[in-house]
């Protein structure tokens, strides 16, 4: 290879043109772009409260109001609330109590029963403490009721039920100078006290609806895909919706969830209709049950050193082995780190950083060309085809895996309603209004996710007010500021976890098992000082704060030029409110590192122990 070897001669050349395929995205995403971004959703509030209700309980649930004392309140019974109190527990802290609005553990997968859930990261790297609890899923990718079970699992198994608050919201959460106890009040009557407290409450919690002219006009059937009415279509969470076989169904969304349902909507529908603003990436999942010869054989540590592998592989690094060789890996071999190492041996140079990112944009363009071609191979119809493909960067929307929607567009039934990019116009007492045609439909069912981008106090429902008054609100309202991601000065004792201010990764339950074995660390150490309060400092936070402004990403010229979604705040890249602003812009290798050198170094610095 000499120094004049191109990029595109060393993957062998290009069947397309990376400039016409730049002009495309580019065009795709003005299409989507709107002046009100986020505002396009409404609060699931007043008159839309049903969408955030409880379907699984039996209505009247009462208890006498709790006055007393806990060392750690986790607010939230998902899985980031899970690991945090089995982390703690594990630390030799009891007195841990979990607070959750839902009426049993499990987080999104408590509301997300929706026929065909299940998760798009591989089971055994997915699924939390699988080593500890001696469980192996029956699938490579989970389905929602065995993550659901595993999540009560693992509530049975740290004896968490005993102590918990259930079907109980918080209303106020103050911090008690005199005591040094965080004071909380919730809907039940309560006003406990706990040393600790932890934020579990999950970024992706809170149903979003979007505000669609004549959304109250609408005379029909309706709900969210996170609080799924079987009493109305019939079945469960492996489909038989033998209800619908009467009804006209509309669906409004094809993302991940949408992705998953509506295979099991198109088989049992009368007439399905599904109203497209923007198509999602559909590769190959392959899903399988567990081989029972492989699990026996699995050692000691097996799940970590799983974890790690998957972790290392999606984040650009390189391993010996590809464990999981999934749809994940196989993106992320041809984007990042591995497949600049091949290209570095053939030109027997390290690439330059312009030289990377050429490489990782045309692999990109070609892994979406196959994403495209494979939509092709599988729609009979060409229109409708063409419809389905997704013109943008791999991950300019979370990418989705599955090995039956596509094949739900062959069906009859079955109507892909494309809105070019803008949404439907309105809704009418009988249906939905698109481009001067009008679709009936008996029920209307909202795949429209949940809110990200809004601020942390309006989706958890409360404020957080700290030392000397200080709300949560007033000292996030430029940005979030924290120390590690995990704490803020001015609010003692207060632990986040999830994304705020912490890397991405692509198996978030790995993040969090991280977070809550790092916070565990610090109150071990705090109670082996003898110090009952532990705060950032100002210092600490400052520095922090730098660092994120200094590597976050939210701002690039990749995420301007993405097609709108939450990932860049509808199209409003830059301004703080994307999935992905004020994050850790390292990778999450890094991060974790970060976290454990700190731990060895043993000093604790950037907290003051009181």
């Amino acid at each position: 290879m000499t120094e004049a070897t191109s990029i595109a001669e060393l993957m062998g050349g290009l069947d397309f043109d990376p400039a016409t395929l730049k002009t495309k995205y580019l065009a795709e995403r003005d299409k989507r772009l709107r002046t009100d971004a986020n505002d396009q959703y409404v609060e699931v509030t007043a008159e839309f409260s049903q969408y955030v209700d409880d379907p699984y309980v039996t209505p009247g649930f009462t208890r006498e109001p709790l006055l007393d004392r806990v060392e750690m309140a986790v607010i939230g019974g998902g899985f980031g609330g899970l690991l945090m109190a089995a982390r703690m527990k594990e630390a030799g802290f009891d007195d841990i109590r979990v607070i959750e609005k839902a009426g049993d553990f499990g987080g999104t997968w408590y509301w997300n029963r929706y026929p065909g859930a299940m998760c798009d990261v591989e089971s055994y790297c997915y699924l939390p403490l699988l080593e500890e609890l001696n469980y192996i899923p029956e699938h490579k990718y989970s389905f929602a009721p065995e993550i659901l079970e595993h999540s009560r699992r693992i509530a049975r198994n740290y004896d968490l039920y005993d102590n918990a608050c259930l079907q109980t919201s918080i209303t106020n959460l103050s911090w008690d100078e005199t005591t040094e106890h965080w004071i909380i009040e919730t809907d039940r009557g309560d006003k406990m006290r706990a040393r600790y407290v932890a934020m579990a409450n999950g970024p992706l919690s809170r149903p979003k609806l979007p505000g669609i002219q004549g959304i109250n006009d609408y005379q029909g059937h309706t709900f969210h895909t996170s609080r799924w009415d079987y009493a109305y279509t019939g079945g469960d969470s492996y489909g038989n919706l033998t209800n619908l076989r009467d009804k006209r169904v509309g669906i409004i969304g094809t993302g991940a969830t949408a992705v998953q349902c509506i295979p099991h909507l198109g088989e049992w529908a009368k007439e399905l209709y599904i109203f497209q603003r923007t198509p999602s990436s559909i590769d190959v999942r392959n899903n399988a049950k567990t081989d029972a010869e492989w699990a026996a054989g699995l050692k000691p540590g097996w799940q970590k050193e799983r974890m790690d592998n998957f972790n290392i592989l999606v984040s650009g690094g390189d391993q010996d082995e590809d464990l999981i060789n999934d749809g994940w890996t196989d993106i992320f071999r041809n984007l990042t780190g591995i497949a600049a190492k091949l290209a570095s041996r053939q030109l027997g140079r390290r690439l330059t950083k312009a030289e990377r990112a050429e490489l990782m944009e045309l692999s990109d363009y070609k892994k979406m060309n196959f994403i495209r071609a494979r939509a092709e191979a599988v729609v009979k119809d060409p229109s409708v085809a063409e419809s389905l493909k997704p013109w943008y960067r791999q991950f300019c929307k979370r990418p989705c895996f599955h090995d039956e929607y596509l094949d739900t567009y062959n069906r009859d039934n079955v109507t892909l309603v494309d809105t070019q990019g803008k949404g439907v116009d309105g809704l009418t007492q009988t249906g939905v209004q698109v481009g001067g045609n009008h679709y009936e439909v008996d029920c209307l069912i909202f795949a429209t996710g949940f809110e990200v981008g809004t601020t942390f106090t309006r989706r958890a429902g409360y404020d957080i007010i700290g030392r000397g008054g200080h709300t949560l609100s007033e000292h996030w309202a430029d940005g979030l500021r924290t120390f590690h991601g995990l704490t803020s000065h001015g609010f003692p004792n207060c632990f986040f976890l999830g994304f705020t201010q912490t890397a991405v990764t692509v198996n978030v339950p790995h993040a969090l098992n991280e977070q809550a074995k790092h916070l565990a660390h610090v109150l071990s150490r705090a109670r082996q000082q003898g110090a009952p309060t532990v705060e950032a400092t100002a210092e600490a936070e400052n520095e922090y704060v730098e660092l994120i402004q200094q590597s976050s990403t939210s701002g690039s010229r990749f995420y301007r030029e993405c097609t709108p979604g939450y990932y860049n705040s509808e199209g409003k890249s830059g301004n703080n409110s994307g999935f992905f602003s004020d994050m850790f812009g390292g990778s999450p290798i890094k991060f974790f590192r970060m976290l454990e050198d700190w731990r060895a170094d043993g000093s604790m610095q950037g907290l003051e122990l009181r």
